[in-house]
């Protein structure tokens, strides 16, 4: 039985199929025995069409009031999958950053996370049940809510498997690999089988959007096994790429 965390992207929850997807998928990994905290991304989209709604209102929003609409989107996911898991007889409880404590910085928009509250998390896992944590977001000593920045479901996913000592994090994205550079540009890139954390932090710096360049730092720092699958499993080829 090992303990992991799982990531799913914001294609691989999309839609109400995709999610139900998931839950079957997230219902093989339980019922082989393993302890399971998965965090979602906001449906496909979703972040882009709230804060378009908050730039309807002012062309500047308050960063603090941007961070509560955005944050939104994850609620949305954690809720519906948590439902489609119990439909599956299978118990599942979703929290948000807030009420599991992800505490972070006042930074809105852009916070860093300080420190993770495992506690609550611990006791469900004890009990049997899957874990459900919104990625994106957390809160301040305040208690105001707070998002990560674009990507910010990487950092919440490693983080919470550094927290946790998991024995595995599991990023589930929509493209099929980790290239030496976007094949789409250059036809003769190389898809990757391994890939070191330095490997990893210098192509999160050039701009590859395979991972938040925060989640590699996470990853690096706190040894985090992490493996980069692709979902749905319907598209290409799924991978096993790990690092460090």
């Amino acid at each position: 039985m090992a303990l992991i965390v799982q990531k799913y992207g914001g294609t691989s929850v999309g839609s109400t199929e995709r999610i139900r997807s998931v839950a079957k998928r997230i219902a093989r990994f339980h019922r082989e025995g393993h302890q399971l905290v998965i965090v979602p991304s906001a449906m496909s989209g979703e972040t882009n069409r709230l804060l378009a709604l908050a730039k309807d209102f002012s062309p500047d929003p308050e960063p603090r009031e941007l961070d509560v609409v955005a944050a939104t989107g994850e609620q949305v996911t954690i809720g519906l999958l948590a439902i489609a898991l119990n439909h599956l007889g299978l118990k599942a409880r979703s929290y948000t950053g807030g009420q599991v404590r992800v505490l972070t910085d006042s930074a809105f928009t852009k916070a860093r996370i300080l420190e993770i509250d495992d506690t609550r998390i611990r006791k469900d896992l004890a009990e049997g049940v899957i874990v459900i944590v919104a990625g994106f977001q957390g809160v301040d000593a305040e208690g105001n809510i707070t998002t990560l920045g674009r990507g910010g479901s990487d950092t919440s996913g490693v983080a919470l498997a550094a927290a946790l000592g998991a024995d595995e994090c599991q990023i589930y994205t929509d493209v099929d690999g980790v290239y030496t550079t976007d094949p789409r540009i250059v036809p003769e890139a190389r898809r990757l089988d391994r890939i070191t954390f330095e490997e990893m932090l210098e192509l999160a710096s050039l701009g590859s959007k395979v991972l938040q360049i925060r989640s590699v730092e996470f990853a690096g720092k706190y040894k985090v096994k992490w493996n980069r699958r692709s979902f749905p499993a319907s598209r290409s080829i799924a991978t096993n790429q790990r690092f460090p």
